[in-house]
């Protein structure tokens, strides 16, 4: 098995529980860490043979487009959507969101939420 990371995706989103913040937006940073089967990949040098770190950050970014009122829903649909579509490749995901600068009434650099699946 190997292990894929995209670290510190970063994203202007509309996610919050205050309506201020779906109207303004934020900027978010997202990590993704998932375990793959990565033989055939070594072997042929073959991006078919691996998962394209491109179509995942795609998949991600369009995740990122919904607004959502929780981390943990946006990070649960994207967890979803990759076992959805690579249901054969990929295991052990992890995701990371931050969202940066929150509105909490004092200074603080940002809030996180991460689930395993």
């Amino acid at each position: 098995m190997g292990t894929i990371e995209l670290e510190q995706m970063e994203f202007f989103s509309y996610h919050g529980c205050y309506e201020q913040e779906q109207v303004v937006g934020n900027y978010f940073l997202v990590d993704l860490k998932f375990n793959t089967d990565s033989n055939a990949a070594i072997k042929s040098d073959d991006i078919n043979d691996t998962v394209s770190y491109l179509t995942i950050y795609e998949l991600i970014k369009d995740e990122m487009k919904k607004k959502s009122k929780l981390l943990e829903h946006v990070a649960g649909r994207i967890i979803d959507r990759l076992y959805t579509e690579f249901p054969e490749k990929i295991s052990d995901v992890t995701i990371k969101i931050r969202k940066m600068n929150p509105p909490l009434g004092g200074k603080l650099n940002n809030v996180s939420v991460t689930l395993t699946q």
